[in-house]
Formats: C-alpha cells, structure tokens, sequence
C-alpha cells in the first residue's frame, strides 16, 4: 500500500471555519473557536493519522488588513504558512459572496506555486442549496482549482471526502510523526487559548483583540488537583474593569467556564487561579509582542 504524508493548511479570511473544521478533522479539540473574529492568534498543528496517510493540518488566523503590528505578524504567519506546505486549503464561507478578501488571499496562494490547492467550501449547513451552488460557481472563477469540496463541519458532512481528497495530493512520504501525536502544542499554550476562548464569550464587542493570556505557573499537588496561575493581559485600565466585571463577576464567569474545558483536556480536578493586569498597548508594542511569542 502507498502511504503518502505532509503538510496542509487552512487559509481564509477571517471567521472562515478554519478551527471548527481542524478540529473536526481530528476529531478533539486543539484550535479555540469563537463567533469573534481574528479568535486564532497562531499557527497551530494537528496531525491526523490514517492507515494509509498522515496529514500535518496548520490552521492559520484569518488573513485581514492589519490596523496594527500583531495584525502584521498574524499576516506574515500566513504567508509562512503557505510557503511551507504541499496543500494549500482555502476556506470560503457558503453563506458569504466571494469579496475582495478572498481575492487578496487567492492571490497570497500563488507565492507558493509547488503547491496543490482545494477550495473548501464550509457552513453549508448556514446557506441554502442555490447560496451554496452560487458560492460554487464563484468559486470556480477565482482561480484553477485542484479540488473543490463544500462541507460543514457541525454536522460532519464530506469531511471523509475533503481527506481523501488531500491525501490524493500528497506526495508519497514515510510518517513524520508518532501514530499516537495529535498535536505539537505544549500543554500550558492550550490552556491559555482555552482562558482567551473563555474570555471571548464574556467579554465586551471592543475587547476580544485586546486580550492575551499567559500561564505562569502549574503546579501538581498530592491530592491530584492542578493549581494553574494564569494572568489575563488588556491594553488599558478602562478595560481591565470591564473583564474583571460588578464585583468581580465576570472575571469568576471565565475562570468557571474555563475550568471545565482544562479538567476536560487534563483529565483531572484543577483549581485556577486568575489575575487580570495592563500591557499598555501591546498589540502595537514591537517589544511586547515579542515578550507575549509572536
């Protein structure tokens, strides 16, 4: 049997359904997902494994006109990303016309010409059949297509179609990684996105791009319970109010909805413990970019 391997990614613009459809792939939650857009904030891996294939997926933030230098860098990571893989993905909403957007990321593709490219088409469960055939047809005028497959990744619907498709792309290649790997994240960078993903859902519609979170401190203690100090960084002192909430409400609401997702990765009991702090402008800041990884 010929086993083929590489690497892929997932492209679009921004709220284009890359994360659900990673984590549909997998099968298990590696990409925070959220109804805000620009929620992914970096190139994240996941590797799905099948007996005659092995595809190293890398889900991108949504490609946009950056206002400021993190805007930049999440570009820059894109293109990187294109330029590093057999597969190009480029993901289109059904229930959204084809814009300028779009046409901007379809030309971003074309840096990369030894790549193979498949127009996915998601949230056909969101649009109707003629939205969707109409999404199609534009589609097919962008550019000379590889592949072109809709799916919805809520219901699951021609996922095994779009891997088949892929893997039909890659080059023949022994495994890259263990069977048992599904991602490349560290433990501590997933429970951060899962305090940012809590986060989005509770806070105001000027916050979500202000947030950052990082994990000092985890600490495993004899009653099997892990203490996790994590702080929630904003951007001014107006804001830090506003996540912290009346009372500290809503700052007690994110670290609940929070804890549940952790014990459900970690698999166990944890106690966590968060702090929210000011990073005056950071996503402008060259230097507290670089402190926060990007």
């Amino acid at each position: 049997m010929t086993f083929r391997a590489g690497f892929l990614t997932f492209v679009g613009r921004p709220n284009a359904g890359k994360s659900t459809l990673t984590n549909a792939l997998l099968g298990e939650k590696i990409a925070i997902t959220s109804s805000k857009p620009q929620t992914t904030r970096r190139t994240i891996r996941g590797i799905l494994t099948r007996p005659d294939s092995q595809l190293i997926i890398v889900d991108t933030p949504g490609m946009h006109r950056p206002r400021t230098e993190l805007g930049k860098r999440l570009n820059a990571m894109v293109r990187e990303a294109i330029s590093d893989v057999q597969v190009v993905c480029m993901c289109i909403s059904a229930d959204e016309p084809i814009g300028p957007g779009d046409r901007f990321i379809s030309a971003e593709i074309d840096a990369n010409p030894r790549a193979r490219t498949v127009a996915v088409v998601t949230k056909t469960d969101k649009a109707s059949k003629s939205k969707t055939a109409e999404r199609l047809l534009e589609i097919e005028q962008l550019r000379d297509w590889d592949a072109v497959v809709p799916v919805s990744a809520l219901q699951g619907s021609q996922l095994e179609d779009l891997v088949d498709v892929i893997e039909s792309l890659m080059p023949e290649s022994p495994k890259l990684y263990p069977d048992d790997m599904i991602t490349e994240q560290v433990t501590g960078d997933r429970i951060a996105e899962l305090i940012r993903e809590a986060s989005l859902e509770e806070s105001w519609d000027e916050l979500p791009h202000s947030i950052i979170v990082t994990v000092d401190e985890m600490v495993d203690r004899e009653d099997g319970i892990t203490e996790i100090f994590a702080n929630l960084w904003v951007e001014r002192d107006s804001q830090k109010g506003i996540v912290i909430g009346q009372r500290g409400a809503r700052i007690r609401q994110i670290g609940a909805d929070a804890r549940r997702e952790i014990e459900a990765l970690l698999g166990h009991q944890v106690h966590l413990q968060l702090q929210v702090k000011v990073a005056k402008e950071w996503q402008g800041d060259a230097k507290q970019l670089g402190r926060f990884g990007f």
